[in-house]
């Protein structure tokens, strides 16, 4: 019997990005187009001190098979912005660098017991996570060099691709039976698509996919839509895309103009309105192992990222995807 995928608009690709005519604004400059945004930014971060609460556990996959395209600082950021407007959020490192778990501060060496654990060995997450101690209501199941070793472990075992669900699926019961029911949870996901990722796919049941406003950041958006499609096809079908966010956007340039509406024209309301824009305390944050939003909260990219969250416990607030 053969399993028909639906039909799905062409992905955009890195080409048709040059091709789109940018419309012109000539009643103002790129500087004062900024400091106009920045602005409204600003009054829109503190015009809510707290997002409502889903209906339900949102379990988001932060998924690009592409490196370096702001995965984890989207998983980090978004989680810290949600966790500091007052809602519960667990974040799991996926990834054998550990990256996100240095930017929130967790002790993640060689040795310390995290996702390799609760995968792997089929340790309870109830013993393993760590909660930030910067952000109250941020919980941190952290990723140690353990894990680059799981992928060939995991092969061999039953249930392979499932593990990380039935882990989380238990942990998140659990929690909620006692009183303390996360609102979000974010995984983030190495740039590949190996077993840790199909078994992040497999747990999740949203995907947000951050795409770099840059010519390399299209090749293999396609591919990416049809990994996704395979494994909702044969192993979870109630993964969906609903979460696309640009990143490393730099208005002042034609390319990423481009880039950006061609996304928006293929994905629609999926796309997070505000762009994350390039932007150095972005890149300095981890290095005193904080989220930019901690760490410079009225910066362009704080406040992009708190929009960023905004938006989507916006969406979750009124029972849907975005």
């Amino acid at each position: 019997m053969s399993n028909q995928q639906p039909n799905r608009p062409t992905p955009p690709t890195a080409a048709t990005a040059y091709s789109v005519p940018i419309p012109s604004n000539d009643d103002s400059t790129p500087l004062a187009a900024a400091a106009e945004e920045h602005v409204s930014l600003m009054q829109r971060a503190s015009a809510v001190s707290r997002f409502d609460r889903p209906d339900h556990t949102r379990v988001f996959v932060v998924a690009n098979q592409k490196g370096g395209v702001g995965k984890t600082t989207t998983t980090v950021n978004i989680a810290a912005a949600l966790a500091l407007k007052g809602l519960r959020v667990l974040v799991v490192d996926l990834d054998p660098q550990g990256n996100a778990s240095t930017a929130l501060n967790i002790p993640h060496a060689e040795g310390t017991p995290g996702v390799y654990e609760a995968i792997v060995e089929g340790t309870d997450l109830a013993e393993l996570v760590q909660p930030c101690p910067d952000i109250d209501g941020l919980t941190v199941l952290p990723a140690s060099i353990d894990l680059a070793g799981a992928e060939i472990e995991l092969v061999s075992l039953v249930a392979r691709e499932s593990r990380l669900d039935r882990a989380l699926q238990s942990y998140l019961a659990s929690s909620a039976a006692s009183g303390d029911r996360f609102d979000y949870v974010l995984i983030d996901c190495p740039p590949s698509l190996g077993l840790l990722t199909v078994n992040a796919m497999v747990a999740g049941r949203e995907v947000l996919i951050p795409i770099q406003c840059e010519y390399y950041a299209l090749e293999g958006l396609g591919q990416l839509i049809r990994n996704i499609d395979l494994i909702r096809a044969h192993l979870n079908p109630q993964l969906e895309i609903t979460t696309i966010l640009l990143t490393m956007y730099d208005g002042r340039t034609r390319l990423s103009a481009g880039v950006a509406q061609e996304v928006r024209s293929h994905f629609a309301e999926k796309v997070i309105t505000t762009p994350i824009p390039r932007s150095v305390r972005i890149s300095e944050a981890p290095s005193y192992q904080q989220s930019v939003v901690t760490y410079d909260s009225n910066s362009s990219g704080a406040l992009s990222y708190l929009e960023a969250a905004r938006e989507i416990a916006l969406a979750g607030s009124k029972g849907a995807t975005r």
